[in-house]
């Protein structure tokens, strides 16, 4: 891929974790968090998207996230999974995609907020109004994700550079 054609990133907060007594990184999805990554991987389908690398959080809900909302897409990307997701700043999560190869076109990243919600914000230097108005609204609940295009390397990916093209979160 060319580095002048546009990239894509698909940054998905996990599914509803249940709150059992184990650590915080193994708390498995919650019944409503299980149908929700289902529903979430049929928008994800319905948005278009393909990617091309997933990178996923090692916690446990992210990973189960994952694996109900990929069952849904019609292709399944090569899947990294980050023990660098878990707990990110969206300064670190901007360090991590500055390592992608630049042969990536899309990106789905599958992770935690506030890290997932503050990139979104953050890198949006322009938005889709309409999709804009709904994350501002509702915030970055369970399960919900946000669409972003840039131009250039994901080595140029930097606060301000991407538009904010699409929003999704359950119940919408």
């Amino acid at each position: 891929m060319s580095v002048a054609e546009p990239r894509r990133i698909a940054l998905f907060r996990h599914a509803k974790a249940d709150w059992p007594q184990v650590s915080d990184h193994e708390r498995p999805l919650a019944e409503r968090g299980r149908m929700d990554a289902a529903v979430a991987g049929r928008r994800l389908t319905g948005s278009g998207l393909g990617f091309d690398l997933a990178l996923c959080s090692t916690a446990t809900r992210t990973r189960e996230t994952w694996k109900l909302a990929v069952h849904e897409l019609d292709h399944r990307p090569k899947t990294v999974y980050e023990e660098r997701v878990y707990e990110a700043s969206p300064g670190q999560l901007i360090a991590l995609l500055n390592e992608v190869p630049d042969d990536v076109g899309t990106l789905i990243l599958i992770g935690h907020n506030p890290g997932v919600h503050g990139l979104a914000e953050i890198l949006a230097g322009s938005a889709d109004e309409d999709a804009r108005d709904r994350m501002n609204r509702r915030g970055f609940p369970a399960a919900a994700f946000a669409v972003l295009s840039f131009e250039g390397s994901w080595k140029g990916l930097e606060p301000g550079v991407a538009r904010l093209t699409d929003y999704w979160a359950p119940s919408e």
